[in-house]
């Protein structure tokens, strides 16, 4: 996910979105422990864009109280 994608989505669709990220890292997780994960540059990107919504929806809550 880029970044400019990120900036453009309203609160709402930010929240939508982390709770969609979460549920993955999470099944990612299950995945890595009983050693079917595939891919595992995609836990890594996972966290990243989570990082990258909670920044996002931070700095727009913060210039909504300004």
């Amino acid at each position: 996910m880029k970044g400019s994608q990120v900036h453009d989505m309203t609160p709402d669709q930010l929240n939508d979105e982390l709770v969609k990220l979460k549920k993955e890292q999470f099944n990612l997780r299950f995945q890595a422990a009983s050693g079917q994960l595939e891919n595992t540059a995609r836990v890594r990107q996972i966290r990243r864009d989570i990082a990258r919504i909670k920044t996002v929806a931070r700095a727009k809550s913060a210039a909504a109280k300004a």
